[in-house]
Order: C-alpha cells, then sequence, then structure tokens
C-alpha cells in the first residue's frame, strides 16, 4: 500500500532549510533547497529547479538504509525518470521503494509535469489514471544556487553547523562542485542524551543546476544516497511534457494543497 505521508527529517530541518513561503516579485530571490529528508514508499529526493536553456534526460538510482536495532540494517532501493527542456518544464517518475536486492519488483506509481511558463503543475497517478492540476510557482527567472550554509554555533547555542568546500570534479562527464554539511546538535537539547550529527554532502552542477550526487545521513532516519545516471543532454521528446489523453484532470489550482507545487523557500 502506498504511504502518502511524507515529512522533513531532523537533517532538513536543522541544516538550515528556510520556512516555506511565496517567493517575493522583487527583487529576485535566490532560491536553496536542499536534496532528500522527505520519506514515505517514495523519497523526496534531489531538488530539479525549472532552469531554461539546459536540457537534460536522467535516471536517479536512489538508496535508503535504515538502521535496525540489533545494529542491522534495512536498504530499500528505486530507479526512476527525470527530463527537463529547453523551456525549463519537468517531467519525472515516482517509483515505489522496494528491498534491495529482493524478490519485489518496483513499479511507477506517480508521474509530475510542471510548466514554469503556464505555472501548471500536474501530478498523476498511474493506477487511477487521474492527474491533479496544481499551482506552479517557480519560475525560471528565479536564481536557483546549491543549499550551503556557514560555519559557526547555532544563534540559540544548541549546536555547531561546519560548511565544507570539497572542490571540484567531474560526473557523468558534467563538471560539479562538492559540498558538506554537518550539523552537530549538542546533548539534551532535544531529548537526546549523546550529541547528534546530521550530514549532509552532495555534488552540484552549475551548468545544469542539479546535484549529480546528493547523500543525506541523520541518526533518526539512516543514509540517503541519490545517483544520477545515464545523463544525457539532448533535448527530450517533447510528447513527455504533456498529459496522456486517457488521464482525467481534476482543476485543484484554487486549493492549499501540499507537495512539490507548494512555493519554493526564498531568501
Amino acid at each position: 500500500m502506498q504511504v502518502r505521508l511524507f515529512w522533513l527529517s531532523l537533517g532538513v530541518l536543522l541544516l538550515g532549510a528556510p520556512a516555506f513561503s511565496q517567493a517575493p516579485a522583487l527583487p529576485q530571490p535566490v532560491v536553496r533547497i536542499p536534496d532528500g529528508g522527505g520519506v514515505g514508499e517514495t523519497l523526496q529526493s534531489i531538488f530539479i529547479p525549472p532552469k531554461a536553456g539546459a536540457p537534460f534526460s536522467m535516471t536517479l538510482a536512489t538508496k535508503w538504509t535504515r538502521p535496525m536495532d540489533n545494529g542491522g540494517t534495512v536498504t530499500l532501493a528505486n530507479q526512476r525518470r527525470i527530463m527537463r527542456d529547453s523551456k525549463g518544464r519537468i517531467y519525472q517518475e515516482r517509483w515505489m521503494l522496494v528491498p534491495e536486492g529482493g524478490n519485489i519488483e518496483s513499479e511507477m506509481n506517480v508521474f509530475q509535469i510542471t510548466d514554469p511558463e503556464e505555472h501548471t503543475g500536474y501530478s498523476c497517478e498511474v493506477r487511477t489514471k487521474v492527474c491533479e492540476l496544481l499551482q506552479y510557482r517557480l519560475t525560471t527567472e528565479l536564481t536557483y544556487l546549491p543549499p550551503t550554509t556557514t560555519s559557526g554555533n547555532l544563534p540559540d547555542g544548541s549546536g555547531y553547523r561546519l560548511h565544507e568546500d570539497l572542490g571540484s570534479k567531474v560526473t557523468q562527464g558534467v563538471e560539479t562542485h562538492g559540498y558538506r554539511e554537518t550539523l552537530t546538535v549538542y546533548e539534551s537539547v532535544i531529548g537526546n542524551d549523546k550529541p547528534m550529527v546530521n550530514m549532509r554532502e552532495f555534488w552540484y552542477s552549475p551548468q545544469l543546476g542539479v546535484s549529480l550526487i546528493s547523500i543525506v545521513v541523520s541518526p533518526q532516519r539512516g543514509k540517503q544516497v541519490f545517483t544520477v545516471k545515464n545523463l544525457s543532454m539532448m533535448e527530450p521528446e517533447a510528447d513527455l511534457f504533456v498529459v496522456p489523453g486517457d488521464y482525467k484532470i481534476l482543476e485543484h489550482r484554487t486549493q492549499n494543497r501540499g507537495g512539490i507545487l507548494e512555493p519554493p523557500p526564498a531568501k
């Protein structure tokens, strides 16, 4: 059964993800949205901005390893396609996470299409062939930067944040720059009897505006690894960005609904 509950892990909250609010019109805001952290039977993984003039097709491989009380681990995995065209339109699939190396096959349960020019976002359930049409607020005019922070003590003295620049390397034939953000929460701050360490490492492509490798480690949630494979910067087929004719569309743009189509963090 598909789990519909998506939540942000402590790692996302404590590593400085800003609150969700509508982006102001002037001046152009800078958007920094961290990868990973949201989980269910699907994962909210890498952030794909509607960047114009930078088309691509990729396969995103996801692995989520969670600790067990007896010292062992449970690992779930999937792979899914993501495409973006030169207009900044995005098509991405959501596939069920399944046990790695097990007999259960993953299947696509949702695909999503967003259009920054039309301000529309479709979230389509494959089983029912029903799409929710929601308001899409991200635009190609926004400035999207990697979600980096600065080193220093937290304002309330509850912990310390460390920012590290890992330099550059080539990933999937594209130059990427690496960053590591580590947050230590001191003992007894949130009921913890020992210090808690949350880490986020990612290798970001300025050319594409996307992290090609992203690693999120949290004491509560374990380790999430997102790796881009089969990267191509050819223009995707236009048909991908059109809802199939046999799908029913439900108009929900006037409703305040959660999900990928909420306003972006801005600062």
